[in-house]
């Protein structure tokens, strides 16, 4: 009888749009708001602690890495990845000629979104952890605020297939609205 209900309020949360938060919640799969929670928290650690703060981002088993995300930071002005918990082979390497199976820049599409205000949302394919093919991950992207130091970036993603740039945006509308989003 527990498992009907759960079921049924399943049924009724994803007819009522809520249930794609709550599904991939409960599945392991990071959320647009847990992105860009995790994204301006690493932003204002990087704030407060400088660039000696880069090597917290490479350890894969550190707070910025959870569910199936992780935050990586990379500098645009000076075309360099700079920290990326699943990828050390990328540290220190240019950035701007990476490119996705569809022949996408995501690095130039990722440092465009992150000089917005309040930072945006970038679409690519890219390798899950753990699942070794490519799926859709879709990244918030937002400038670092780091004294003597400019072009640094954060960014962290989900793994839907599902949602689109306008959902997204809605979310980081209704994130960046303190009279919305009281957690910030």
């Amino acid at each position: 009888m527990k498992a009907g209900k759960t079921i049924g309020w399943m049924a009724v949360l994803v007819a009522c749009g809520i249930g794609r938060v709550v599904m991939a919640a409960e599945s392991g799969t990071a959320t647009a708001e847990e992105a860009i929670s995790k994204v301006r928290a690493a932003a204002s650690f990087l704030h407060s602690k400088g660039t000696s703060g880069y090597a917290e981002f490479n350890n894969r088993d550190g707070s910025w890495v959870w569910k199936d995300s992780y935050v990586f930071v990379y500098d645009c002005r000076q075309d360099r990845m700079i920290a990326h918990p699943m990828r050390p082979d990328l540290v220190g390497k240019p950035i701007m000629q990476i490119t996705d199976n569809a022949g996408k820049y995501i690095f130039k599409d990722l440092c465009k979104a992150g000089n917005e205000p309040h930072g945006g949302w970038v679409e690519y394919a890219w390798s899950k952890p753990g699942a070794g093919a490519l799926s859709r991950k879709i990244s918030y992207a937002l400038a670092a605020d780091i004294s003597f130091t400019s072009g640094i970036q954060v960014s962290a993603g989900t793994y839907d297939e599902t949602m689109t740039i306008k959902e997204l945006d809605a979310v980081l509308e209704k994130m960046s609205d303190p009279s919305r989003y009281q957690a910030l």
